[in-house]
């Protein structure tokens, strides 16, 4: 098994563009840290391979919704009820997702001691805190839960104890112009982080953030503004030392995500919480994206999942989507064993266009997105699907 992937469902409040499921209530937070709990012991023997033993956990990560609004004894609890049932890399890589308001929230300390330092105790060894912007106007338009004040003084702490972090931002916000961009690449650059994870602002449907714009009262984002702020991401990233080893995410060497890294390569996971997926390499879970329904079934000892067998026009599909996003590209050896002649002949046919376009290029039999193509990958990606292969 590669990891673990833990789904904390709750909020301080909700980000005007955020579309993943989470609840600003916590009035079953206590009721939902025992649901995990048991759904982790529920599901572990999901992976066990009897002809290798147990599968080893090399990754457990804390996302959400936002994961530091737990105190740490819950933290703690769930990472122990981990250990006590599966089998556990010797040094794995465990992430915690945070916001800055928590990490600067004494509420949350057991004890006088920093935060970083009780995180450190119990086992997180990597952070990946929700910057987004060190703008003002920027935090609030998108409603964020912590102030500029807040992410400076949170980095600047968790770089005391942590030497793994990561951090996110968002480009392509209306307004932002390529200079104030640019300062907030350099500000985030200013705190020694050797890991940003960066998107550009979505507009979901059904989110604040499209209500907002469907009244005019925040401006549309451009994808003119978009492209330039990516390109200058990576231009920016890379003078210092990053490799753009996926479309979102930049790391020096030895600070990529392990955990994100599984997922892009292929190897299984375990979702634990509402809304968590799961993939054994065959197969495909998720479970219900709904807190009460979610608690209702391990209360009754039901996994609350739905599961979907892929086909080989799935995986094959999967494997151009994150194959193209990452820095190892699609082998087209791989496309030829693994899924057979028939669609290696119609990836070359497909991607011929971008080849010819710059978008593409072919090295040593591994097909990539050139510069010029990066910020076009998901689209590309689209193009090279195999539709209707398989009933």
């Amino acid at each position: 098994m590669s990891g673990i992937y833990i789904h904390i469902p709750f909020c301080k409040q909700a980000c005007h563009y955020c579309d993943f499921h989470f609840s600003t209530s916590m009035k079953k937070k206590d009721e939902m840290v025992l649901a995990l709990a048991k759904e982790i012991v529920m599901r572990k023997n999901e992976f066990f391979d009897s002809a290798q033993g147990d599968n080893v956990v090399e990754t457990i990560y804390f996302g959400g919704g936002t994961p530091s609004v737990l105190q740490i004894s819950e933290l703690r609890f769930l990472i122990n009820t981990i250990f006590e049932n599966y089998k556990v890399a010797e040094n794995p890589e465990i992430t915690l997702e945070a916001n800055p308001d928590d990490l600067t929230d004494l509420s949350l300390r057991a004890e006088s001691k920093s935060i970083f330092e009780e995180y450190r105790e119990i086992g997180i060894n990597r952070l990946s805190i929700g910057i987004q912007s060190f703008y003002e106007e920027d935090l609030k338009m998108m409603n964020r839960a912590h102030n500029s004040a807040e992410a400076k003084k949170c980095l600047e702490e968790a770089t005391k104890y942590f030497d793994n972090i990561s951090l996110d931002l968002i480009y392509g916000i209306p307004g932002m112009s390529d200079e104030m961009w640019k300062k907030n690449i350099e500000t985030a650059l200013s705190f020694g982080i050797p890991h940003i994870s960066s998107y550009a602002l979505t507009v979901e449907p059904k989110t604040a953030l499209s209500k907002l714009i469907q009244t005019g009262k925040i401006a549309e984002p451009q994808d003119e503004t978009a492209s330039s702020h990516f390109m200058i991401l990576v231009e920016m990233l890379q003078q210092n030392g990053f490799i753009h080893y996926e479309l979102s995410n930049f790391g020096k060497e030895n600070y990529f995500s392990k955990n994100n890294s599984a997922y892009w390569l292929g190897k299984k996971y375990i979702g634990i919480g509402p809304s968590a997926h799961s993939y054994d390499g065959k197969k495909r879970g998720w479970n219900i994206a709904n807190n009460a329904l979610y608690l209702k079934s391990i209360q009754n000892n039901q996994l609350p999942v739905e599961t979907e067998t892929l086909t080989v026009s799935h995986r094959y599909n999967e494997y151009i989507m994150t194959g193209l996003r990452t820095i190892w590209g699609v082998s087209l050896d791989r496309i030829e064993n693994e899924f057979g002649k028939e669609y290696l002949d119609y990836l070359k046919k497909q991607s011929q266009r971008f080849l010819n376009d710059d978008l593409l290029s072919i090295e040593n039999n591994i097909l990539k997105p050139t510069l010029k193509g990066k910020f076009l990958t998901d689209g590309i990606a689209s193009d090279l699907f195999y539709l209707n292969l398989e009933e």
